[in-house]
């Protein structure tokens, strides 16, 4: 947090009539809140296929958001924040052909044509399943994750035009989200960015210990964020000073 947040918070607090919150710390690294941060046991694992997680820059979920916590399982992984970059050599901040990435798609797949046990699937431009999986899915050089709200991870793929170039992936998860009642999902197939890259880069690389980690931090997370105290009344009122009336909260992409 930087000192221009903490001297705001203060001033209104003092506005509010009431003590001003404790200021918790972020990590330097994974940029939670230091009583969130369970990146300490995270061992970087050695990805033959590569990660890009691009990240809308007004996703605001700090606590329960987690992109940076992905890109931080593999040693060749990119996280960026913004909005539009050239082309994926840009993005990834070297040479790539978006024909050999895949884009974890917006959309869904027809449930009755998914296989038994198929977890990721390949589309064509329309959204239809691609006869051949297995041949659309080899020689992937890498992935990219999308990590927003539905319309803030729609506005990244409208202005990216190079991602209508890569391949079109989608998954089929056999269970929910690990979120259950933390954070609501439009879809019952959504899952947060950790989950949805684990369970891809896991099938693809066909290495189930890759997912397994993943789900292993996620769940730490999600254990530390129920043990959170309440926030006191005071804190409650600066919310309400600061943000105003509580607001439905957005929709979310099936990333997170």
């Amino acid at each position: 947090m930087s000192d221009t947040d903490k001297t705001e918070i203060e001033a209104i607090a003092v506005e509010a009539g009431a003590a001003p919150p404790a200021i918790i710390e972020d990590c330097s690294r994974c940029g939670k809140p230091v009583t969130l941060c369970v990146c300490q046991d995270i061992q970087p694992i050695d990805n033959k296929i590569a990660l890009l997680v691009l990240q809308h820059p007004q996703e605001q979920d700090k606590a329960l958001g987690t992109a940076r916590l992905t890109t931080l399982h593999f040693k060749n992984a990119v996280f960026k924040t913004g909005l539009s970059w050239p082309s994926l050599t840009k993005a990834l901040g070297r040479a790539a052909d978006p024909k050999r990435w895949a884009t974890l798609y917006l959309g869904s797949a027809d449930p009755a044509l998914i296989a038994p046990g198929q977890s990721v699937v390949a589309l064509d431009a329309k959204g239809k399943l691609l006869p051949m999986q297995e041949m659309a899915l080899a020689d992937i050089d890498g992935v990219i994750v999308l990590d927003g709200t539905w319309s803030q991870a729609k506005t990244l793929w409208w202005r990216n035009a190079w991602l209508l170039k890569s391949r079109r992936v989608v998954l089929a998860p056999s269970r929910p989200s690990l979120y259950g009642k933390l954070r609501r999902e439009p879809r019952r197939e959504g899952l947060s960015t950790l989950e949805a890259a684990g369970m891809l880069l896991s099938k693809l690389e066909k290495k189930p210990g890759i997912e397994s980690a993943l789900l292993a931090t996620f769940t730490k997370l999600l254990d530390l964020y129920r043990l959170q105290p309440p926030p006191p009344g005071a804190v409650d009122g600066l919310r309400s000073v600061k943000s105003g009336p509580r607001r439905r909260p957005p929709r979310r992409y099936s990333r997170g």
